[in-house]
C-alpha cells in the first residue's frame, strides 16, 4: 500500500514538473515573440515556427528544463526599440544586441535577470538614462553600453555589482562625474568611460580596484590632480586620461609603480613637471603619448629598455634645455626595434640632430621634428629610415644641404623641409621619391634649377617650393606631372623664360602660384586647360601682351593675381561673368578702357586696377575719370558685337529646331553639327574591333555591346554597338544621337561619330563611336575583383565634382535642359587622369519640347538608382537625376550597392547613411577607403587632428548625398548648390 502511495505521489510531482516546466518554456517563447515584434526591419525572419525558439538564430536554451540562456544577436542590422519583456527571459546569461540600430530607451525590466552574467547593448542608438535597477542583475559581470546616446549621470546603484568586472560608457553624453561609490566594485579590472562630458575629479576611490588592468577616462572634462592612490595599481597595462585638464606633475617613481604598462596616454592637459626618467622601467611599454601638456626639464629617459614601444608622442612640451645635447637621448632609441612613429615636434629643442637617427628602427614610418630649434646639418644617415613615409623636419635651423641619402626613402610619401638654412641644389635624387604625395621645401636658401626628375613623382598631390632662390626656366616635364591636384607653389623665386605651353597638361591643379619671379612673354592659351584651377597668381613677374580670352574655361576659377607685370589692352569682359570669382588683382600693369561693373567688379573690395593709367569709368570709389565719348562709341560697338551674338545663337537654335520640327515630320535634314563628324563604315568598324570579337568586349548593356577599336588613323575609340532585335533600342539609339547634337562638356563622354548602315548581311547596323577611357568605368573601380588598385578620398570627391558639374551642365545650361535618367557607376568613364566623364543618353529626356520621347512610359532609369516618384509614373525631371547623383554619391562613399544584400524592405543605402549621421560616419564608409586613411592618418595628435578633419569632410560629403536621396523631389538638394559644397569639402581636404 505505501509503495502505491509512493508511486502516486511521483507521478504527481512528474506532472507538476512538466506543467511548470512547460509554462515557463511558453513564458521564454512569448516573450522572445514580442522582442520580434518590436524589430522594425526582417532581420528576424528565420525566427518562425518551423524551428522551436530554442533553435532559433541567436538563441541557445540549458537542458533538461529547455529555458533561454543565451539571446546573442551582434552585428545582425537590426532595427527597433527593445521589448521590456526581455526581463522575463529570467534563466538569461549572456544577452547582446551590440553593432545593431536600437533605439529608445533600455528598459526598466532587464534589472530582472538576476542571472545575467554579460549584458552588451554597444554600438546602437539607443538614449536615455541608465536604469538604476540594473543593480538587480546581481550577478552581472560584464557590462557594455557604449556607442550609444544615453544621457543622465551614471547610477550610484552599479556599485552593488560586486561581481562587476568589465564596464565599458564611453561614447555617449553622460555627466555627473564619476560616481565615487563605484570605487566599492573591488572585482572592477576594466573601466572605461571616455568620450563622455562627465566633468568633476578622479575620485580617490578607484585605487581601491587592486584587479584593474585598463582606466581609459579621455575627453571626460576632468579636472583636478591625478590621485595618488592611482598609482597604486600595480596592475594596470593601460591608463588613458587624454585631453582632459588634468594638472599637477607624475611620480618620479611612475616607471615602478606600473610595471607592466603598456600604454600611457595623458596627451592634451596641463600636466607640469619633468618626465619621470622612471618610465625606462615600463618595460613592456608599447605606446607613450604625453605630448599637449607642460612638461619641462631636460629629457632624460633612457628609451633603450622600452624594445616593444612602437608609439612614442611627446611633443608641445619644453625639454628643450637649450644645450647641444638636448637630443642625446636619440642615441638610446636604437634598440627599440618595434618603433612606428616618433613625434618630438614643438619641443624647444636645440643642438644638432644626432647621426645616430639613422640607427632608428627600419620599422619607423613617421618622424616628426617640427617647429624646434635644431641646428646644424641634417644627417646623411636619414636615409637608413627605409621605412618612412612622413618626414617633419620644417621650422628649425637646419643648415647645408639637403642630403642625396634622401632619395634612398622611397616609400616616403609626405615630407616637409620648409622653414629651414637648407643651402645648395635640391638633390636630383628626390625624384626616387615614386610614392611621394606632398612635398614642402619652402622657405629655405636653395639655389639652382628646379629638378625634372620630379617627373618621377607620379603620385604628388601637391609641391611647395616657394620663397628660395631658385633659378632657370620651369621644366616641362613638372607641368606634365598629371598628379597635381592640390597645388603647385613655385613663387618668390628667381625662375625665368616663358611659362611652357604644358601648363594645359594640368588640368586638374586646383592652386597654382607662380608670382614674384622674372617670368616673361605672353601668358600662353593653353593655360586654359586647367580647368580646375581655383586659386591662380601670376604678380610680380615680366609677363606682358593681353590675358588670353582662353582663361574663360576655367570656370572654378575664384582667386586671380595679374597684378606687376606688363599686361596691356582692355580689363578681359569675361572676367565679370566668371561664376565663382571672388577676387581679382589687375593692378600694376597697363590696361586700358572701361572698368567693368558687373560680377566681381561690383564690389571694390573684391578687385584691384591701382597703377593702371589708362583705365577709366567703373565704380565711384575707384576715383577713376569718367569715359570719353570715344570710349562709348567702343562700348556701343562692344554691345553691337555682344547683340549680333546674341542674335547668331539664337538663329542657330532656330535652326536646330527647325531640323527636329523636319525630322519629326518625316523629312530628312541634317544638322551641320553632324557634318562635322568624320565618316566611319560599317566595315572600318568591323576591321577596329577585329571582327567585334569577345577580346574586344568591354561592356555589356540591354541595348548594346561595346567594344574597343583601333581606327586606320591610329586613334583608340570605344564602339558602343546597338542591338536592334531588343526592343526600344532603336529610340534609344535615336535619342543618344539627338542628346549627343548639342552637348559639349568636360565631363560628358566625347562622341566622335555614328554610324548607321547595314552589315554584310544586309541587317541593320547602327553603332556610336566614342572617346576611349582607359581608366574603364566607376562600377569597376568600385566592385569588380580584377581591380586592384582603389580610389582615394581626393580621387573619389574629384570624381563627384565631375559627375555633378556635368549634370548641372546639363541641367542649367543646356537649351532645352536634358535629364540624363541613367546616372549610375557603370556609366561614369574614367580618362588617363582619372577625370569623370558621364555617358550613356539612350534614355535621356528632353524637357520643355514637344517631343514625343517625353511623354513616353518606357524605361525609368535602374533599379536602386531610380528614384521613388518614377516608379509610380512621374515625370522625368533634373531632381531625378539628383536622386540617382545622391545614390551613386552613397555607393561611392560607402562601396555598397544600392542592391545590397543587407538592404531590405526598410532599410536602404539612403537610410543606411542617415543613420550613420552624424558620428557614425566611420562606420560606414567603404574598407578600401578606410584603408587609405588609416595608412594617411595615423595615431599622433597632429594626425589626430587631421584625421578630425578628414571625418568632418566625410560627414560632410555623406550629408550631400543624404540630401540628394530624400523620397520629396522637392526638398532634394540643387545640384549646382551641390557642386559648390563639393568644391568647399574639396578645399577643406587641401588645407590637412
Amino acid at each position: 500500500m505505501k509503495s502505491h502511495i509512493d508511486i502516486v505521489f511521483l507521478f504527481s510531482c512528474l506532472i507538476i514538473s512538466l506543467i511548470t516546466t512547460t509554462g515557463c518554456n511558453e513564458t521564454d517563447y512569448q516573450a522572445l515573440l514580442q522582442f520580434k515584434s518590436m524589430i522594425s526591419n526582417e532581420g528576424l525572419r528565420s525566427w518562425n515556427s518551423s524551428f522551436h525558439h530554442c533553435d532559433w538564430s541567436g538563441v541557445s536554451c540549458e537542458k533538461p528544463h529547455i529555458r533561454v540562456t543565451y539571446l546573442v544577436l551582434e552585428s545582425q542590422g537590426l532595427e527597433g526599440s527593445l521589448s521590456p519583456h526581455v526581463g522575463n527571459l529570467s534563466f538569461l546569461r549572456y544577452f547582446s544586441l551590440a553593432d545593431n540600430n536600437f533605439h529608445g530607451s533600455i528598459p526598466q525590466e532587464l534589472g530582472r535577470l538576476s542571472r545575467l552574467r554579460l549584458l552588451s547593448l554597444a554600438h546602437n542608438n539607443f538614449s536615455g538614462v541608465i536604469p538604476s535597477n540594473l543593480s538587480g542583475c546581481s550577478n552581472l559581470e560584464e557590462l557594455h553600453l557604449s556607442h550609444n546616446k544615453l544621457v543622465g549621470s551614471i547610477p550610484k546603484e552599479i556599485s552593488f555589482l560586486s561581481k562587476l568586472g568589465f564596464f565599458y560608457l564611453r561614447t555617449n553624453k553622460l555627466t555627473g562625474g564619476i560616481p565615487p561609490v563605484l570605487g566599492n566594485i573591488t572585482s572592477m579590472k576594466e573601466f572605461s568611460a571616455d568620450v563622455n562630458p562627465l566633468g568633476g575629479s578622479i575620485p580617490d576611490t578607484l585605487g581601491n580596484w587592486k584587479s584593474l588592468t585598463n582606466l581609459i577616462l579621455g575627453r571626460c572634462n576632468l579636472t583636478g590632480t591625478i590621485p595618488h592612490s592611482i598609482f597604486n595599481l600595480s596592475l594596470l597595462t593601460g591608463l588613458s586620461f587624454s585631453e582632459n585638464q588634468l594638472t599637477g606633475s607624475l611620480p618620479s617613481a611612475l616607471g615602478t609603480m606600473f610595471p607592466l604598462l603598456e600604454f600611457l596616454q595623458l596627451w592634451g592637459n596641463q600636466l607640469n613637471g619633468p618626465l619621470p626618467t622612471s618610465i625606462s622601467n615600463c618595460t613592456k611599454l608599447e605606446h607613450l603619448e604625453v605630448d599637449r601638456n607642460n612638461f619641462s626639464g631636460k629629457l632624460t629617459v633612457d628609451f633603450a629598455k622600452l624594445k616593444n614601444i612602437y608609439l612614442i608622442s611627446l611633443g608641445y612640451n619644453l625639454y628643450g634645455f637649450g644645450e647641444d645635447d638636448d637630443m642625446k637621448f636619440i642615441d638610446t632609441l636604437k634598440n627599440c626595434s618595434k618603433l612606428k612613429l616618433l613625434q618630438l615636434n614643438d619641443c624647444k629643442f636645440q643642438g644638432v640632430l644626432p647621426t645616430s637617427i639613422g640607427n632608428l628602427s627600419d620599422q619607423l614610418t613617421s618622424l616628426d621634428l617640427e617647429r624646434n630649434d635644431i641646428h646644424g646639418n641634417l644627417p646623411s644617415s636619414i636615409g637608413n629610415l627605409v621605412g618612412l613615409t612622413r618626414l617633419f623636419l620644417s621650422d628649425n635651423q637646419f643648415t647645408g644641404k639637403i642630403p642625396s641619402s634622401i632619395g634612398k626613402l622611397q616609400r616616403l610619401q609626405d615630407a616637409s623641409l620648409s622653414k629651414n638654412q637648407f643651402l645648395g641644389s635640391i638633390p636630383d635624387t628626390i625624384g626616387n621619391l615614386s610614392m611621394l604625395t606632398i612635398l614642402h621645401i619652402y622657405s629655405n636658401k636653395l639655389e639652382g634649377n628646379i629638378p625634372s626628375s620630379l617627373v618621377n613623382c607620379h603620385h604628388l598631390l601637391a609641391l611647395h617650393l616657394y620663397d628660395n632662390k631658385l633659378s632657370g626656366k620651369i621644366p616641362t616635364q613638372l607641368l606634365q606631372l598629371r598628379s597635381l591636384t592640390i597645388a603647385l607653389n613655385l613663387s618668390q623665386n628667381n625662375l625665368s623664360g616663358s611659362l611652357p605651353t604644358e601648363v594645359a597638361d594640368l588640368k586638374m591643379l586646383a592652386y597654382l602660384d607662380l608670382s614674384g619671379n622674372k617670368l616673361s612673354g605672353n601668358i600662353p592659351s593653353s593655360i586654359g586647360g586647367c580647368t580646375s584651377l581655383t586659386f591662380l597668381s601670376l604678380k610680380d613677374n615680366l609677363f606682358q601682351g593681353k590675358v588670353p580670352p582662353s582663361l574663360n574655361s576655367i570656370r572654378a576659377l575664384s582667386t586671380l593675381d595679374l597684378s606687376h607685370n606688363n599686361f596691356s589692352g582692355p580689363i578681359p569682359p569675361f572676367l565679370q561673368l566668371l561664376p565663382l570669382l571672388e577676387y581679382v588683382n589687375l593692378s600694376f600693369n597697363s590696361f586700358e578702357g572701361e572698368v567693368p561693373m558687373i560680377g566681381v567688379f561690383t564690389n571694390a573690395s573684391a578687385f584691384s586696377v591701382l597703377g593702371n593709367s589708362r583705365l577709366c569709368g567703373g565704380l565711384a570709389e575707384l576715383g577713376l575719370p569718367k569715359c570719353k565719348e570715344t570710349r562709348k562709341h567702343k562700348k556701343r560697338f562692344s554691345l553691337f558685337v555682344i547683340l549680333i551674338l546674341i542674335a547668331s545663337t539664337v538663329f542657330t537654335i532656330i535652326c536646330v529646331v527647325y531640323a527636329c520640327y523636319k525630322k519629326r515630320k518625316g523629312q530628312p535634314s541634317q544638322s551641320s553639327t553632324e557634318e562635322q563628324f568624320m565618316k566611319v563604315s560599317y566595315g572600318q568598324l568591323l576591321k577596329a574591333t577585329n571582327g567585334f570579337s569577345e577580346a574586344n568586349l568591354i561592356g555589356e548593356g540591354g541595348f548594346s555591346s561595346v567594344y574597343q577599336g583601333v581606327l586606320d588613323d591610329g586613334l583608340v575609340v570605344a564602339v558602343k554597338v546597338i542591338h536592334l532585335q531588343n526592343r526600344g533600342a532603336h529610340k534609344s539609339f535615336l535619342v543618344e544621337c539627338e542628346a549627343w547634337r548639342g552637348i559639349r562638356h568636360r565631363n560628358l563622354l566625347k562622341i566622335i561619330t555614328s554610324c548607321s548602315s547595314v552589315d554584310f548581311q544586309g541587317n541593320d547596323f547602327k553603332a556610336l563611336v566614342y572617346e576611349f577611357m582607359p581608366n574603364g568605368t566607376l562600377h569597376d573601380w568600385l566592385h569588380s575583383a580584377a581591380t586592384t588598385s582603389k580610389l582615394n578620398l581626393l580621387q573619389r570627391i574629384n570624381i563627384l565634382i565631375d559627375v555633378a558639374s556635368a549634370l548641372d551642365y546639363l541641367h542649367n545650361h543646356c537649351l532645352p535642359t536634358i535629364v540624363h535618367c541613367d546616372l549610375k557607376p557603370s556609366n561614369i568613364l574614367l580618362d588617363d587622369d582619372m577625370v569623370a566623364h558621364v555617358g550613356d543618353f539612350g534614355v535621356a529626356r528632353f524637357l520643355g519640347t514637344n517631343s514625343n520621347q517625353n511623354n513616353t512610359s518606357g524605361i525609368r532609369g535602374t533599379v536602386g538608382y531610380a528614384p521613388p516618384e518614377y516608379g509610380v509614373g512621374s515625370e522625368m525631371t533634373s531632381s531625378g537625376d539628383v536622386y540617382s547623383f545622391g545614390i551613386l554619391l552613397l555607393e561611392l562613399m560607402t562601396g555598397k550597392r544600392p542592391t545590397d544584400n543587407i538592404f531590405h524592405e526598410s532599410l536602404n543605402l539612403h537610410k543606411f547613411a542617415y543613420m550613420a549621421l552624424p558620428d557614425h560616419v566611420i562606420d560606414v564608409i567603404d574598407v578600401d577607403l578606410l584603408s587609405f586613411l588609416q595608412e594617411d592618418v595615423i595615431a599622433t595628435r597632429r594626425e589626430l587632428a587631421n584625421a578630425r578633419k578628414i571625418e568632418e569632410c566625410l560627414a560632410s560629403t555623406i550629408k550631400i548625398g543624404v540630401s540628394c536621396s530624400v523620397d520629396s523631389p522637392a526638398q532634394r538638394l540643387d545640384i549646382t548648390n551641390v557642386v559648390n559644397e563639393l568644391h568647399h569639402i574639396l578645399d577643406m581636404l587641401k588645407n590637412i
